[in-house]
């Protein structure tokens, strides 16, 4: 577990850091937030880059800083292994040689995977025999990720490793992400400003603004609160473990939750996969009576659990509970007075569509994302 308390300031009237917050022994925990909230520069406190004024950095109860004691760890001593925006690998060095620096870094007594293991796990096999000039951005970051596990870290951090590649790179670069947190078992701390990375890889979150940790916790308890900034964009909505069913001879997939399933067009995967679904609020339309005759597949039998107000005056969100799982669905005030929703009422949810982001426990890479009204 990471435990990070710390203040610093830049300048007398410069930005200001006090966050406070702790991580899961291992998996992915993002930091996000708007640019200029303080996420890299927590992060470049962690690995030793910068020494704050004031705070306390703590790896499996090792100390890496204490100011109180004066303690502070140099970088090389820390074992972090750094992904940043770009991928900084030796220019004049090839692929393979690149890869067994970051293995001639790594502690003689340090435990992890081998050079062969790590290859495979990236997908660098067919870059060997390359130069680093011969790669796209999508491959330099592959092969830096590879050179930071390969010097056997006990903790990643990452920042914003995906922010200077273009969609078409990004979609190449997160299966090797989400492969790396499912098989790696290391402790990842993640800084992005992309709330699809979020969904994709992250199993916890901690949430900045301006300096402060706003919420930290399970990133899918955290899509869920309507008074957290998260609600206040177009996309706001929750996120729901899944997994596939069964895909039957009409091509559809059942992707079974805790209290109900969704249909999907395209096979995420055989059954027994585990996938992630963001279910947008304003995806979700409600009724009174159970709906018949119409396109929509995805309809399910909810009770409203709470009334909550949303960013938009006109508008409020609707916190339905599915057995144990809960959506959000964002409709008007005339809604709810028209049709009398109150806490309490059973009702039907109209899912328009479903998007989903795999989380595939044996580290496959993910198929692309389905929608289905």
């Amino acid at each position: 577990m990471l435990e990070v308390a710390l203040r610093h300031r830049f300048g007398p009237a410069g930005f200001a850091l006090e966050a406070a917050f702790a991580t899961p022994p291992q998996g992915v925990t993002a930091l996000f937030g708007p640019s200029g909230c303080g996420k890299s520069t927590i992060l470049a406190a962690v690995a030793g880059l910068l020494r704050p004024q004031a705070g306390r950095i703590a790896l499996d109860g090792t100390l890496l800083l204490d100011t109180a004691t004066r303690l502070f760890l140099p970088p090389e001593r820390r074992r972090c292994g750094m992904v940043f925006q770009d991928a900084r690998l030796f220019p004049h060095l090839g692929v393979e040689r690149n890869l067994r620096y970051g293995e001639r870094r790594a502690p003689q007594d340090a435990t992890g995977p081998g050079f062969e293991e790590v290859v495979a796990l990236l997908g660098l096999g067919p870059l060997m025999g390359r130069r680093v000039v011969q790669l796209s951005g999508g491959e330099r970051q592959r092969v830096a990720l590879g050179r930071a596990l390969l010097s056997r870290p006990r903790l990643l951090l990452m920042d914003e490793p995906l922010a200077a590649l273009d969609a078409e790179r990004r979609q190449e670069v997160l299966p090797f992400l989400a492969r790396l947190r499912d098989v790696a078992g290391l402790p990842i701390l993640y800084v992005t400003h992309a709330l699809e990375e979020v969904d994709a890889l992250a199993d916890a979150l901690v949430l900045l603004e301006g300096g402060r940790v706003l919420a930290a916790g399970p990133v899918e308890e955290l899509t869920a609160r309507t008074d957290l900034p998260l609600a206040r964009r177009r996309d706001a909505g929750v996120l729901l473990g899944c997994q596939v069913a069964e895909t039957g001879q009409d091509g559809l997939t059942r992707l079974s939750f805790p209290g109900g399933a969704l249909l999907t067009t395209l096979p995420p995967g055989p059954p027994g996969t585990k996938l992630r679904l963001r279910l947008r609020a304003r995806d979700i339309a409600v009724a009174l009576a159970e709906p018949r005759d119409i396109s929509t597949r995805n309809v399910l039998k909810a009770r409203i659990a709470a009334i909550q107000p949303a960013p938009a005056p006109q508008e409020v969100f609707l916190d339905l509970a599915i057995g144990p799982s809960h959506l959000l669905a964002c409709v008007t005030r005339d809604s709810v007075a028209r049709l009398g929703l109150r806490p309490g009422l059973e009702l039907w949810a109209l899912v328009k569509a479903v998007t989903f982001e795999h989380r595939v426990a044996s580290g496959e890479p993910p198929a692309a994302s389905a929608a289905m009204g």
